[in-house]
């Protein structure tokens, strides 16, 4: 590939050290026709826009940087006309400073670009019959108007060939390459044109102009207003129509015309809107299930015969428990947690239990079947073998390569931008930037729980904790949950900074490892802000749902952190509540966020400009300086869009079985998500440059290894978070004898048995609270669950046999679940192919048009020329054999 650049390319670069031999643009005035996307002779399609401030009226810069920079940019524009380009200036309608200079590349350039980026074009329309699934009648509903946006004909297509043009389906030259791909050839151009040569090092590329200042934008246009269509009968109004039939609020309940959005945005674009669309309607049964476990939970909450326990004032307003710190806490009723108490009945049910298996299987079926349906966009949009042959390597890599190794396939020498030793010195150096700032975020997590521990100590003096105390707010305002919940929004707070700064650390390490590919590189940064992000929103849930409450010792001998902080306590009911409010929070709080960032500053960005752009003129504005004053799109466009929704699927599936109401507050989310991302693309920014992508990348093998981990995940959330298996060998095993006393199974009792029982006498100076104790008892209780003999006992305040028995049943449920799970997992894996049989046919009838239509014909003329010879061969063998006459 590099050697075909350097043929087709490279000669005509190289800056022209005489002033005269420059090409300039055309020059010409805006013509007053607003919508026109052509040049001034309305007939030269505009596929690219480059932006620049006029030097020689520029006051920011020394004379003479003003004149470098003029330079570098008559030899780029020159070279991009030497590169058979056509370029034509306007002056801005607006302010007079800003020239834009309008691309055109002419049918030559692009038949010749496209066979060397093997673009794949139609050949002939498909043939093959398909049959309409049982299910179109009812997506039709749903579905645009076929009149309004018309379906997109099916071709089969082969990678462009110049020599085999007849072969190729084409009606019209002004249509055979769309828009859409017209701006990807003119972009790959501008991204290897160069500017200036220092220590013969070549300077290349629209990127690096555009870091520089020497360019202030370059785009391609968008076709029309997104408020009406287009007055020029040549324009399609495209984005008029996605605005309407897709972005528009109306169509929430509608599906995506994603032929049209692929062909106007193109397949990056596209496969992205599939992703999204995909993953929200599989989201609508996990949401259907997941409500159909809530409101079993609150139906059946009022039957929780521990929770009665709690709010019974004979049992739980009998039981007093010990104080939850040292010193400045006291001793309180069990009663006081009833209203939590209720509440955890809702989330922790068996529905719960059923759920988080549902969400097992679910997440491979969703997996699965994406990738059949991944499988066909692959094929309609021609990217099947897109990484093998078609994408280029990036011009950062090219301008870095400098060192001469020699190739071991084609035993010839190439360039490369390092060796292996700088190779290993680059790869040790950004996985330790990687773990660095790994670590770093595990402290800010760390620092949150020293929080958590030391402010639950004011907490708990400064709120009322009597026992006989009546306040409705005592209720809901407990030191647990207002630690809690300050906890979290601190969490969260410190979660949306970290990103801010994590989000450059990636970039500056990504850009220094230097990937190859634009999918390399994409693949790189994926993986590094995904650990960061995994880590950062991840880390407190982690904390709370396998690590609060469980290395806490007991009252009399508690743990603590630093040698300072008494490590913190779960609630009689477990962490699992508390694991629900964090969650709530976090997802709440990251979406009102998220879109506060991604549309409302957009839009207010846009505002301020329109209304300065107003202020200043009440000119006509052509369509290029309208789409100047959008938003740039940024360098990594959808990869920020990518990472929100698979930290989203993260939440859906690593903690659904605390949190069975996150797949509808994913739905609502997402069904939101998807019109207001549209919105901003079609509305707010300037057009991106049409982009090729097979697959959604490396999202695909995060959200894989996601689905592994919910399984382990949500078993141990049920195992060690939530009250379930206790409960559940209790009313097996302790309610009855040998070891209880009830006549049968039964929860009665459950609260008694599974709260150790302390002396008070036992306490030591440094945790013996400053509360007098009242009354005649010599007892409290341990406020987390904890099983150990009671005082007295020959191994008192040792763990006793229940605590083994639920410690074994917890075990054999964790490895019970996950290997059924995973069994199944396996199973749909396997009965569900990749490829679907309809897509494998269009596959091999392609291939099959491919070696008749471009091979076969080269074969025939082969054949033809070798048959001439043969027969002159043949001739020449009887001549010399043949007897001579006598």
């Amino acid at each position: 590939l590099v050697l075909e650049l350097n043929q087709v390319i490279i000669p005509t670069y190289g800056t022209v050290p005489d002033q005269q031999n420059l090409h300039t643009p055309e020059w010409a005035d805006f013509d007053d026709k607003p919508d026109s996307l052509f040049f001034s002779d309305g007939q030269r399609r505009v596929d690219f826009v480059l932006v620049y401030e006029d030097e020689n009226k520029k006051i920011t810069h020394k004379r003479s940087d003003r004149k470098k920079q003029k330079r570098k940019r008559q030899v780029y524009e020159s070279n991009l006309i030497n590169n058979g380009l056509q370029l034509e200036a306007t002056r801005s309608v607006l302010d007079e400073k800003v020239i834009f200079v309008k691309v055109h590349a002419p049918w030559e350039v692009l038949c010749t670009y496209a066979e060397i980026m093997h673009i794949k074009l139609p050949l002939q329309p498909n043939d093959l019959k398909t049959r309409d699934s049982a299910f179109n009648w009812f997506s039709r509903l749903f579905r645009v108007d076929e009149n309004i946006i018309k379906p997109e004909q099916e071709f089969f297509t082969a990678p462009f060939q110049k020599e085999h043009l007849s072969n190729f389906y084409i009606q019209d030259k002004d249509t055979f390459f769309n828009p859409a791909t017209r701006s990807r050839i003119v972009h790959f151009i501008l991204s290897r044109v160069e500017y200036a040569t220092k220590n013969n090092v070549k300077k290349f590329g629209i990127n690096k102009l555009l870091d520089s200042g020497i360019y202030k934008a370059a785009f391609p246009l968008h076709d029309s207003s997104f408020r009406h269509p287009s007055a020029d009968p040549k324009c399609p109004s495209e984005r008029y129509l996605l605005y309407r039939e897709w972005a528009h609020p109306k169509n929430i309940f509608k599906l995506q015309p994603l032929d049209f959005v692929r062909k106007y945005y193109g397949e990056k674009i596209g496969i992205y809107f599939a992703w999204l669309g995909f993953y929200t309607n599989m989201l609508i049964v996990a949401a259907v299930v997941g409500v159909g476990c809530f409101l079993y939970g609150c139906l059946t909450k009022d039957n929780c015969t521990w929770s009665q326990e709690v709010c019974d004032p004979n049992i739980g307003g009998n039981i007093i428990m010990c104080p939850q710190c040292d010193k400045v806490c006291t001793y309180w009723n069990l009663s006081i947690t009833c209203e939590s108490s209720k509440k955890l009945c809702i989330f922790d049910s068996f529905g719960t239990l059923v759920f988080a298996v549902f969400m097992g299987i679910w997440v491979t079926l969703f997996l699965e079947f994406w990738k059949r349906r991944q499988a066909e966009l692959e094929y309609e949009w021609d990217t099947v073998e897109y990484l093998e042959q078609e994408e280029q390597v990036r011009p950062e890599y090219e301008a870095q390569c400098t060192h001469v190794v020699m190739n071991e396939i084609t035993q010839q020498e190439e360039h490369v931008p390092y060796t292996a030793c700088g190779k290993c010195i680059r790869i040790t150096f950004c996985t330790s930037a990687v773990f660095f700032w790994i670590l770093l975020i595990i402290a800010s997590v760390i620092g949150v729980i020293v929080y958590r521990l030391s402010v639950f100590l004011v907490f708990s003096a400064t709120l009322s904790q009597h026992i006989s105390g009546t306040e409705a707010i005592r209720k809901y305002l407990t030191p647990q949950t207002a630690t809690s919940v300050t906890a979290s929004l601190i969490s969260f707070v410190v979660i949306m900074v970290l990103n801010v700064v994590y989000e450059k650390v990636a970039i500056l390490i990504t850009d220094f490892e230097l990937p190859r590919t634009q999918t390399d590189y994409e693949n790189s940064l994926t993986t590094k802000m995904f650990l960061f992000q995994f880590v950062n929103y991840y880390s407190s849930c982690f904390y709370i749902a396998f690590f609060k409450g469980k290395f806490v010792g007991h009252p009399g001998n508690p743990v603590y952190w630093l040698g300072k902080y008494r490590n913190e306590e779960c609630d009689p009911g477990g962490c699992l509540l508390e694991l629900t409010t964090q969650l709530a929070i976090i997802v709440g709080g990251k979406a009102i966020w998220n879109n506060i960032q991604e549309v409302l500053l957009p839009w207010v960005k846009n505002l301020i400009g329109r209304y300065c752009a107003a202020a200043k003129s009440e000119k006509v504005v052509p369509r290029w300086e309208q789409d100047y004053h959008l938003q740039p799109i940024g360098k990594l466009g959808l990869f920020y869009e990518y990472l929100e929704m698979v930290i989203q699927f993260g939440f859906v599936t690593l903690f659904v079985a605390s949190f069975p109401l996150g797949p509808l507050l994913a739905l609502i989310n997402n069904m939101l998500e998807i019109r207001l991302d549209a919105w901003k693309l079609t509305t707010q920014f300037r057009r991106m440059v049409p982009q090729k992508a097979q697959d959604i990348g490396a999202w695909q093998p995060i959200m894989q290894g996601i689905a592994i981990l919910a399984v382990v995940t949500n078993a141990m959330i049920i195992a060690f978070t939530s009250d379930m298996i206790p409960r559940l060998v209790y009313y097996w095993s302790f309610s009855v004898p040998p070891y209880g006393s009830h006549s049968s199974h039964t929860m009665k009792g459950y609260i008694n048995s599974t709260l150790s029982v302390f002396n008070i006498s036992d306490f030591k100076n440094a945790s013996k609270p400053f509360s007098p104790w009242f009354g005649n008892r010599t007892t409290c209780r341990q406020v987390y669950r904890d099983f150990r003999y009671p005082p007295g006992h020959q191994h008192q305040y040792e763990h006793n046999i229940y605590y083994w028995h639920v410690t074994a049943a917890k075990l054999a449920f964790v490895i019970v679940m996950e290997h059924v799970i995973y069994f199944v997992k396996f199973i749909i894996s396997y009965v569900i192919p990749d490829v679907s049989q309809k897509t494998k046919s269009k596959v091999k009838r392609e291939k099959y048009l491919t070696q008749k239509l471009l091979h076969e014909n080269d074969l025939k003329v082969v054949k033809k020329n070798m048959g001439k010879i043969a027969d002159k061969i043949i001739k020449g063998v009887d001549s010399t054999f043949r007897p001579k006459a006598e």
